[in-house]
């Protein structure tokens, strides 16, 4: 676990007071209707919908370490309606009425999280305040318009722009000329929300197996081994919950790649420092560099702050060795500091990371193979919080033979194509990755639309 507590999120609940007690795994072989793979949201939602249709239903959620470990325990907090595929590429692919019912599951599915948060009594600083993305050069405020102009297409999202003077007056953002504000979003401490939906599905009869490392599955036979010992599941249907970490998972493979994004959190700032900030409790907030950064304000008043910049390592390894890097902190530190000029003197108190799963066309998905007697979701590429809610509830759908609005959104059934072999999938993977710092600085010294982003737009769901 001490990977996981070196994050703020892990570290500021209760549990890490007394020491985190991790579940027994398993100690025999045993026999379920459901057996799914990763105690993270979107195995524990999954788990938490089909007690709703059914709660007489068998199931065992099997984890390598604890619930939550992963990425449900790590992100950035943003309960947000954004999904990895754009609505002008959903609309390319499915037709205006598919992105169109994409897009509502998504903004429907902000308040879902917030509705079950309530009413099970899971304490995870859920407020609703929406995100602001600063446009901070002429650039950015083209993309800008862009994401105004989309959100009136198709008539979801309802963002609206601000301009430069409202934008200076209600922010500490001294060089920005204009913002985007997008109400769809929530303010999350995602490891409060995970460690409680896992503690909410036990008390209905699931059954959580902490410390269980799942070699593979096929036709609804799991293999797995804990405490040294094999161990196998028989399951109606497997649920493939692994996100980036399946990638190690020979029924996986090549079918995710793990990227890693890190994380810092700050010292708590005087409420007269947010004052001058202007980051409301509730709020989310980025900007529109395309080497993607995200934040949020905490409800003890830190910054939370990540983004991307870490490399892709060869041959899909995941080590906790990946989670610090030292040059990803100082870039965070110094665009945190950029943007909010009030925060340049903050203490960074914690730095953390962890891989976030990309298929090779950025297209999450979810669905259900009865053949096989498997069923997955995932593909989140960092847009998971949320996104794992209706994955969950589409998959109770299909597990139980519901037909609904929910199956028959685009994302089900959709099968990503597989990334190449090594190298080239260490070289693709990192040349994406350079292509973003490029393409920032190209609109800085040019000041105009990047080139190299609009060359890079088809690989990134744009």
């Amino acid at each position: 676990m001490s990977s996981v507590q070196q994050s703020y999120w892990f570290d500021s609940i209760s549990e890490a007071e007394h020491g985190f007690r991790p579940r027994p795994g398993l100690t025999s072989d045993v026999e379920v209707d459901v057996a799914i793979v990763g105690a993270g949201l979107t195995g524990l939602w999954t788990a938490y919908f089909l007690q709703q249709h059914d709660p007489s239903l068998r199931i065992a959620v099997l984890e390598k370490e604890v619930a939550g470990f992963g990425a449900s325990g790590r992100n950035g907090g943003w309960c947000s309606a954004l999904f990895p595929k754009s609505a002008s590429a959903l609309e390319a692919r499915y037709g205006l009425d598919g992105a169109v019912a994409q897009r509502r599951a998504m903004v429907d599915t902000v308040d879902e999280v917030g509705r079950v948060a309530e009413a099970e009594g899971i304490d995870c600083d859920y407020v609703r305040g929406g995100t602001v993305t600063f446009a901070r050069s002429r650039a950015q405020l083209a993309a800008a318009r862009a994401e105004y102009a989309e959100s009136e297409r198709y008539g979801v999202d309802q963002v609206s722009l601000l301009g430069t003077e409202s934008v200076r007056s209600r922010y500490g953002v001294p060089d920005a000329v204009a913002a985007t504000f997008t109400p769809a979003c929530a303010r999350v401490h995602p490891a409060k929300l995970v460690r409680g939906l896992a503690r909410v599905v036990e008390r209905a009869g699931a059954t959580i197996y902490e410390g269980t490392e799942v070699l593979s599955w096929s036709d609804g036979v799991v293999s797995a081994i804990a405490g040294g010992t094999a161990r196998t599941v028989r399951a109606g249907t497997v649920v493939n919950a692994t996100e980036g970490y399946g990638a190690a998972i020979k029924q996986v493979g090549r079918r995710i790649l793990p990227l890693y994004s890190l994380m810092i959190a700050t010292e708590p700032l005087s409420d007269e420092t947010w004052d001058r900030i202007g980051i409301e409790h509730g709020q989310t907030f980025a900007d529109f560099r395309h080497l993607i950064i995200y934040g949020q304000r905490t409800a003890d008043n830190r910054f939370a702050f990540g983004g991307r910049g870490a490399v892709y390592h060869l041959g899909s390894t995941i080590s906790p060795a990946y989670e610090q890097v030292a040059r990803v902190r100082e870039h965070l530190r110094h665009a945190l500091a950029a943007l909010f000029p009030d925060a340049a003197g903050a203490r960074i108190t914690h730095h953390w990371g962890g891989p976030l799963g990309v298929p090779r066309d950025w297209h999450a998905s979810v669905g259900l193979d009865r053949t096989r007697r498997e069923a997955w979701a995932g593909g989140y590429v960092g847009d998971g919080l949320s996104t794992t809610n209706l994955a969950g509830r589409t998959l109770a759908d299909l597990l139980t033979g519901t037909t609904s609005e929910l199956t028959r959104l685009p994302w089900v059934g959709h099968r990503s194509p597989r990334w190449e072999p090594e190298p080239l999938r260490y070289v693709g993977a990192n040349t994406g990755l350079l292509g973003a710092e490029a393409a920032d600085l190209e609109e800085r010294l040019t000041g105009n639309p990047s080139i190299v982003a609009r060359l890079l737009a088809p690989l990134t769901g744009h």
